[in-house]
């Protein structure tokens, strides 16, 4: 299949779904960097700069909105996870959403020692458009990969129908879509399929943000891939859920390392952190995830600031704005998750943030 490009599709998808959701409105703007702060007689008031994941970017939009009366204004733009990574190490930004963790190359071409605070739990669908088919088509690793690699090449393959017995497949062509853009939901996915296809990772190259894709139309964010999806007959992508299900779009039930097919749910992805080490700077992974009632291709996402950001370039106020921002998402903002169709965090991982929270400082000292 002949590789093309689709042009963006701006991040104001991102909105619908959170009126959607919520039944409320959000304004979101990207900043070139800087903090401009201002101050009345009712307290501090701040506003911050964030980008990065598209994944997280209808959490990020709707805590800023809902802090918006607390004095915080925050403008995120979601340009993908290796974009909002690059941005915080350029100073241009007060803080990134990035759904896989920064490496250790990353961390030090920035401005000093950072903390990754996960936030949030999503599952990346298989979404489909295959009209006449339900969701709820079974799929494993393996096979995604061959369609990924352009080896099952129609959706009445034999490696599909024989695992869908008694469901009535078309011969329609299978177009793949994948993201164009550096992206941390890219990273999931590949990490997902190179755990079953040896033959995908030599093709494709090592997981990360970007791969070398050997087939398929690219688009960018998750919902330039979504968009892609729902205009193609046939087409399948990967997508978060909280796209999917915005879009109307069927999806697959994959199969996980326990060998149970799981449809992407809330309570699958948080099943996901169940049993999954979580190192001392908190940069866990649940792709998939051993627990046998987990959906395996589940994201984690992180908001990532530099542990003192003041040294790093970044005003006090505006400092206390992200530490605002990020405790408001680890109390009242995990209801807003689930509201958007995203897992909240279990209560140990939320304690652990919590302590590291209050270990930022600002030029040496306690942030407040």
């Amino acid at each position: 299949m002949r590789k093309r490009r689709i042009g963006a599709v701006a991040i104001v998808v991102a909105a619908s779904l959170i009126a959607a959701a919520c039944g409320s409105s959000s304004s979101s703007s990207s900043s070139s960097g800087g903090s401009s702060n201002t101050s009345s007689s009712s307290g501090a008031k701040a506003t911050i700069t964030g980008a990065g994941s598209t994944f997280a970017a209808p959490i990020y939009q709707q805590w800023g909105s809902n802090l918006g009366s607390q004095g915080v204004t925050v403008n995120y733009n979601a340009s993908g996870s290796g974009a909002g990574v690059a941005q915080l190490q350029a100073g241009t930004v007060d803080f990134a959403g990035s759904d896989p963790a920064e490496k250790p190359s990353e961390i030090s071409a920035g401005k000093g020692p950072v903390a990754q605070f996960p936030i949030a739990f999503g599952a990346i669908t298989v979404s489909y458009n295959l009209p006449g088919v339900k969701s709820g088509l079974k799929l494993d690793g393996a096979t995604i990969a061959n369609m990924f690699l352009g080896k099952v090449k129609s959706w009445n393959d034999p490696a599909i129908k024989s695992l869908n017995p008694g469901v009535s497949l078309p011969s329609t062509s299978i177009t793949i879509v994948h993201r164009s853009d550096s992206s941390g939901t890219t990273k999931g996915f590949a990490q997902f399929l190179s755990a079953y296809s040896p033959a995908w990772t030599a093709a494709a190259g090592k997981p990360d943000k970007t791969v070398k894709w050997p087939t398929g139309t690219g688009a960018k964010g998750n919902s330039g891939v979504a968009a892609a999806i729902k205009q193609t007959p046939g087409a399948v992508g990967y997508v978060e859920q909280a796209y999917a299900l915005q879009n109307n779009f069927t999806f697959a039930d994959v199969k996980n390392k326990s060998g149970t097919y799981v449809a992407p749910s809330l309570d699958a992805a948080s099943a996901a952190a169940v049993g999954t080490k979580v190192p001392a700077d908190l940069t866990i992974s649940v792709i998939n995830s051993p627990n046998p009632a987990a959906y395996p291709i589940t994201s984690q996402t992180f908001l990532i600031v530099y542990k003192d950001m003041c040294k790093a370039g970044v005003s006090q106020s505006a400092a206390s704005g992200v530490k605002k921002l990020i405790s408001y998402g680890l109390g009242a903002g995990q209801g807003v998750e689930k509201q958007l169709f995203y897992a909240p965090l279990p209560s140990s991982l939320l304690a652990k943030d919590q302590a590291q929270l209050n270990t930022l400082t600002c030029n040496g000292s306690p942030l407040s």
